[in-house]
């Protein structure tokens, strides 16, 4: 009995620091993307995109709009890696490996940048496990 006690103790310790090391590590209140990624990313989004989610990022009859109000409130405590995730294995939807990891990752760089979060020092990543460390806050957080 006192063994099966021990070993449900280390596995609950393994879920909690599985759990722990996967909690993200920024916001993208730090800065995540560059100015010119977002400018390249930009330059991505006006040919690759814009004909379903509007030049302004707006939505479009059959697509959801990608800054505003609604975007963030759809994506608010997600990770950038998910939404790297999605664009990068469905959109656009009739050809998704259409448009690399690189431009994609400038891609979400441009609506990083349309959604008023800060730019930074270093270009946003284009592998998912990098990006599930930053987190979409809505509003910016209080450090502490």
């Amino acid at each position: 009995m006192q063994s099966k006690l021990v070993l449900a103790g280390i596995a609950a310790a393994a879920v909690v620091a599985v759990a722990l090391a996967q909690e993200p590590t920024k916001s993208v209140w730090d800065g995540v993307y560059t100015e010119d990624q977002a400018k390249q990313g930009q330059g991505y989004y006006n040919s690759e995109c814009a004909s379903c989610h509007g030049d302004q990022l707006n939505g479009g009859e059959m697509a959801p709009p990608l800054a505003g109000g609604e975007f963030l409130s759809n994506w608010n405590g997600i990770t950038v890696g998910d939404l790297f995730e999605r664009i990068r294995t469905g959109m656009p939807p009739s050809d998704p490996g259409k448009v690399g990891r690189e431009p994609k990752a400038a891609i979400v760089a441009y609506m990083l940048q349309m959604n008023k979060f800060p730019a930074g020092s270093a270009a946003l990543a284009s592998d998912t496990e990098s990006l599930k460390q930053i987190k979409i806050e809505m509003i910016k957080p209080d450090k502490k």
